[in-house]
């Protein structure tokens, strides 16, 4: 039986009042404004005339179209986001919801039900083969969540760090100290308004990347044998940090769309001694899941009143659809519980190797440690980022970005629905280049993967984002780097030896 969803309730009240005004039963005069106005507006999603994504008129223009007063509109835009046909994005307006977030019908991964203890880590020689190394030149790789050159704008980052070195060429021939270059810290901290965020540029500390902040976060806030909860699947390099700092593993149950269950977290802290959470609210690895605002304010609520370090990774967070999902969950933090980790790798330069953190209320002991051990970074190419994320056209550029992304993960998500078996489950990030696929039980993934490196294709197993070896039916497929009609054609490939695996 079909579940009948909350839209299409919506869509059979305004259809059975539609029938009843042409019978005669009533007539239009007598349904409520509001009601009028959402009708008119669900017909037009219906018929496709406003498409998933498209932006409704504001408040004041459909007020003003329809000759009502602004709270009818309102009321109607209300009525139809609690039927899930539009949602709200905050100081954005009203947009088309999609009505199938699943798209052709593909449904997403289970939702993940790990151990209910900690780990210790012990990452395997797979998981370095396949995601610590380049494959070799003859190889099809599917291990990058990275964008490749012909997503990244070259020039205009050549064009910033010789900028830079020209102005400021003595800082070649100096040791660079301290935090990072003062210029780099306000634009960053300027640049933080737009993930909710108003943070002194004092605070900031510029990194060698975000995996650097991560790990000087984690220094700051535990010590070896300290249990750190994390989402089930994680992001491979988290399970190796936790290792090389001797830190146990307690994974969360996640959704795929969702992200991780603050209800199970809540009961880990109830029920274990957890120090930290390392978690990426945003378009997670490798889930690509984006945490509600809901959940992301309750999150900072739950740090303050059982003293939690939240280590958040915000470094997918510009390549996400929507605006309301790169607010951060530090935008909540009224407490210094939040420890927020960022850099521009996945959106400007990999090869800058710059991040940055601010940590809260650990600010100083990072700070100690920062100096004592990380060194400070190259200032020349700090302030390339500084100009670069400063520049007026950097939001564009984002756009841009974003906008490629999204072309690459539907056409990936096609390829998927159309040659793979029946019964395989896939992720619908909202960004990011990344996609979690979960083949059917009857599919031997061994097999599957051997057939995979047989024909020289390389895609990382689900078991390497896990401390367990769980996820064995599970692979995350990354459409970063060179990506090619080569890449598309080895994915069809795949499912074809997929429905052979049995």
């Amino acid at each position: 039986m079909r579940r009948c969803t909350a839209w299409h309730v919506l869509h059979l009240y305004c259809l059975a009042a539609s029938w009843a005004v042409q019978n005669g039963f009533m007539s239009v005069e007598n349904l409520p404004l509001y009601v009028q106005i959402a009708n008119q507006l669900l017909e037009a999603v219906r018929t496709g005339a406003l498409p998933a994504g498209a932006k409704l008129p504001s408040v004041r223009a459909m007020a003003r179209q329809q000759g009502v007063a602004q709270s009818t509109v309102v009321q109607a835009y209300h009525w139809l986001e609690d039927g899930q046909v539009i949602a709200a994005r905050p100081r954005s307006g009203f947009f088309v919801a999609s009505r199938n977030p699943s798209g052709r019908g593909v449904p997403e991964p289970t939702v993940s039900r790990p151990a209910q203890r900690p780990r210790a880590v012990a990452i395997d020689w797979w998981g370095q083969r396949i995601l610590g190394q380049d494959p070799p030149a003859d190889m099809l790789s599917f291990s990058s969540g990275t964008p490749g050159l012909d997503l990244l704008n070259t020039d205009r980052v050549r064009r910033a760090v010789v900028q830079a070195a020209q102005r400021q060429r003595h800082l070649l021939c100096t040791y660079p100290v301290g935090q990072g270059s003062e210029e780099l810290r306000c634009a960053l901290a300027r640049y933080a308004l737009a993930l909710g965020c108003s943070l002194a540029p004092n605070n900031i500390v510029v990194t060698g990347g975000c995996m650097d902040a991560i790990v000087l976060c984690l220094r700051a806030v535990t010590q070896p044998g300290d249990i750190v909860a994390l989402e089930s699947p994680t992001h491979f390099s988290f399970l190796e940090v936790l290792q090389s700092l001797q830190l146990r593993a307690l994974e969360i149950p996640t959704h795929p769309r969702h992200g991780i269950s603050l209800d199970a977290l809540q009961l880990a802290l109830d029920t274990q001694p957890v120090k930290a959470l390392l978690v990426t609210p945003t378009l997670s690895n490798p889930l690509g899941c984006s945490m509600p605002q809901a959940e992301r304010r309750r999150l900072a609520k739950m740090a303050s009143e059982h003293g939690l370090a939240v280590v958040e990774d915000a470094i997918y967070n510009e390549l996400c659809e929507f605006d309301d999902l790169r607010r951060t969950v530090k935008s909540y933090d009224a407490t210094g519980h939040v420890l927020l980790c960022h850099s521009f790798a996945k959106t400007l330069a990999p090869g800058l190797r710059l991040g940055w953190v601010e940590a809260g209320r650990w600010t100083p002991a990072l700070c100690r440690i920062h100096s004592m051990e990380s060194g400070a970074k190259t200032a020349v190419l700090e302030l390339a980022l500084a100009q670069l994320v400063s520049q007026a056209g950097h939001a564009l550029a984002m756009r841009q970005l974003r906008g490629a992304i999204t072309a690459r993960l539907a056409e990936a998500r096609e390829t998927i629905a159309s040659h793979f078996p029946k019964g395989t489950r896939v992720s619908h990030p909202a960004g990011g280049l990344l996609l979690w696929l979960e083949l059917p039980r009857q599919v031997d993934a061994k097999r599957f993967h051997e057939a995979c490196l047989a024909e020289n294709m390389l895609v990382p197993p689900g078991r390497l984002f896990s401390t367990g070896g769980r996820f064995g039916q599970c692979l995350r497929i990354g459409l970063g780097g060179e990506w090619s009609a080569a890449h598309v054609q080895a994915l069809r490939r795949m499912g074809e030896l997929a429905a052979l695996a049995h």
